[in-house]
């Protein structure tokens, strides 16, 4: 390790964890489905649409399939260089088209218009993604700071994600839902020109198409599909991630039932925010030594007890309380899950192998949503709390589910 730390000189380290830091940060605030639009979005379509919560989340589940293709893109951009530039270059178009879709968001006025608008954002956003991350893995292992890269990108995007969620939830307070949206859209739009910019901090070789690299790595590739451990955690994620989710139920439930103002909405997405990077420093301080399968364990059992701490939210102060606490366990579950997704790569094939594990997450979390708004308003007639204990059920059914885990590397 210490081998691959001076291949590359240090004022390298410095300007990539800029380069990292604004890109993400970008990233919580134009990401459709949890940046600055979110709120104002979900807020449009229940106040001058009547569209309930079975209605806002199977509609917008459309909005991930980007995030579910995301192997695609890795592929494309490893085999298919654009004006010489393996990354680049791809970077600026995916940018410019997230540009671009915001704007048309801002300049429409009905689902029909928006929601297309917004498919065309996340497949913007996912595009940036993904090349970010196979920037982070090629850089990760070139200069030993993997970790380090991994750690900007959740600080930074949370960070956004706070600021972003404030300022959706004040925009959604202060003006008509559609005023809110639209101008929630522009704010977006403008977050990826940042990215243009910093383009400047990364260093690419001159890349052309390389015919026998593709055939190497189309070999990996079959390889890759060929895995039975992959198709064992694929499945393993897939059944963690789909317990029903509330998320859609709960906006509906906080302000229709508790009376929380929009704004509030908008201060406790920070919180949970803040609860992710809480999240992380009690990962980096004391639970960083444990090996993948202890890990699970801990993320599973958080998640059923903070899922059930929702059973007990009845006024503001609660409210904080367990959306700070799930952020933290929100984050030892992605840490675990991530890490085990990494762990399991086969050789050669590391990149699609990541993203096709996150493509299965990117496909549960849709999914989820979508079932347990079914859940709240077709089973249990608007009724939050049996929903919470369906929920925390199927997230404790992942438990009996780690022994059929192939072995895993130890730390």
């Amino acid at each position: 390790m210490q081998g691959r730390q001076r291949m590359t000189p240090s004022p390298a380290i410095p300007r990539l964890m800029w380069f990292f830091a604004i890109v993400y940060a970008v990233e919580g605030i134009a990401q459709a489905k949890a940046g600055v639009v979110w709120q104002p979005l979900a807020h449009f379509l229940k106040e001058t649409q009547g569209w309930g919560p079975t209605e806002i989340s199977a509609s917008l589940a459309v909005v991930d399939i980007p995030w579910v293709i995301k192997p695609l893109y890795g592929l494309i951009s490893d085999f298919l260089p654009l004006f010489g530039s393996r990354r680049r270059a791809w970077l600026i178009v995916a940018n410019l088209a997230g540009v671009a879709a915001f704007a048309g968001v801002a300049l429409t006025g009905s689902p029909a218009g928006i929601v297309p608008a917004l498919v065309l954002t996340a497949l913007a956003m996912a595009i940036s993604s993904t090349l970010c991350g196979a920037l982070l893995v090629e850089n990760g292992q070139r200069t030993g700071h993997s970790s380090a890269f991994v750690n900007q990108q959740w600080l930074f995007f949370n960070i956004a994600l706070i600021a972003a969620s404030l300022a959706g939830g004040q925009l959604a307070e202060h003006l008509d839902a559609s005023a809110a949206l639209h101008t929630a859209a522009w704010i977006a739009a403008a977050a990826p020109l940042a990215v243009l910019p910093v383009l400047s901090l990364i260093q690419e070789a001159p890349s052309t198409i390389d015919i026998a690299a593709l055939r190497r790595r189309f070999g990996a590739l079959m390889q890759a599909l060929r895995s039975r451990v992959l198709w064992l955690i694929a499945g393993y994620l897939f059944c963690y991630y789909f317990s029903p989710g509330f998320g859609t139920p709960l906006y509906f439930h906080m302000t229709d039932k508790l009376g929380f103002s929009q704004g509030f909405v908008g201060l406790l997405s920070s919180v949970n925010a803040a609860g992710w990077i809480a999240g992380g420093l009690v990962y980096r301080w004391a639970l960083a030594r444990l090996d993948t399968p202890i890990m699970l364990r801990i993320s599973i059992a958080a998640g059923v007890v903070t899922t059930l701490a929702y059973l007990g939210m009845h006024g503001s102060v609660s409210a904080i309380s367990i959306y700070f606490v799930a952020g933290i366990a929100n984050m030892l579950a992605t840490i675990a899950t991530l890490t085990l997704a990494a762990e399991v790569c086969p050789e050669g094939a590391e990149g699609f192998g990541f993203a096709a594990l996150m493509s299965v997450i990117n496909i549960a979390t849709p999914l989820s949503d979508t079932a347990g708004s079914a859940l709240y308003e077709h089973a249990f007639a608007n009724n939050l709390t049996p929903l919470i204990v369906v929920s925390a059920a199927f997230t404790a059914l992942a438990w009996p589910l780690l022994r059929f885990m192939p072995p895993l590397p130890s730390r």
